[in-house]
């Protein structure tokens, strides 16, 4: 896929290029997949279109319960990262520029979870977050990187479960947006995304590792939201590794299974 047309930089509303974040009610976030060696040409076209998932997810799930349990386990709870009872907003942006900087953030977190590797729920997001006319064909181009060669690539089963003993990271962070191309009813806007990808376990060879990329979308006003035309991606920019010492198998799966991912991005 590529994206609309290409960027006017200094066009568009969204040229402030500031991007607020707050925290999820949901706990499921995503990141972008991407494989390694011969796999890494597939994951870039997955990780395209990756990012539209969560959205779904996050419009079928309902706010926050933690006031309902209490604290008779040590472990904390992954629903201690929202920040109110508020049920996020996945759906139902608004008809402006900051509405479809919004509805792109959270998409690519949606496109990013590990849902995506789930085809229940993928054509669910896709039906979701994807103008009307193009859903067929995103569906389409996605059962072809999803197969279970790709899910071998990653480390999971060829089915797509989740081998035992492992914890499958899947998530996409945005770090910020901006528009580079806008009227009435479309605009392109990309968000520079940081993303997670891996199996979490002992003797894992497909460990959790990071990378930077930007994603494109083109957005149509449709049915009175926004809705994907075109999904496209590149890598970074990416920073300069820091000097942190890389976590250890069992305390990077802790860390997923406890710290619940961002579901509304901006």
């Amino acid at each position: 896929m590529s994206p609309g047309d290409e960027h006017d930089t200094s066009g568009g509303y969204g040229g402030s290029g500031q991007t607020r974040t707050r925290m999820p009610d949901d706990v499921y976030g995503g990141a972008r997949p991407r494989a390694r060696s011969s796999s890494r040409s597939l994951v870039t076209v997955v990780g395209v279109v990756v990012l539209l998932i969560a959205a779904i997810a996050f419009a079928n799930r309902g706010g926050d319960d933690s006031s309902s349990k209490t604290g008779a386990s040590d472990k904390p709870e992954v629903a201690s990262t929202a920040a109110s009872g508020t049920k996020p907003v996945a759906a139902g942006f608004a008809h402006d520029a900051q509405g479809a900087q919004s509805a792109a953030a959270n998409y690519a977190v949606a496109l990013g979870s590990a849902e995506m590797f789930d085809k229940t729920k993928r054509n669910a997001i896709l039906q979701a977050i994807i103008t009307p006319s193009r859903v067929s064909q995103f569906e389409a181009t996605l059962d072809k990187a999803y197969t279970p060669a790709f899910n071998k690539a990653v480390g999971l089963n060829e089915d797509g479960s989740t081998p035992n003993g492992y914890t499958f990271v899947s998530r996409t962070s945005p770090i910020g947006t901006k528009t580079t191309q806008s009227s009435a009813d479309g605009t392109t806007v990309e968000v520079w995304c940081s993303g997670l990808l891996g199996l979490a376990g002992e003797n894992s060879t497909n460990p959790v590792t990071s990378t930077w990329f930007t994603i494109t979308m083109q957005l149509q006003w449709t049915d009175g939201d926004w809705k994907i035309v075109t999904h496209s991606q590149k890598d970074g920019p990416a920073p300069v590794p820091g000097d942190d010492r890389a976590s250890s198998a069992d305390e990077m799966a802790k860390a997923v299974e406890e710290y619940g991912g961002f579901t509304y991005a901006r």
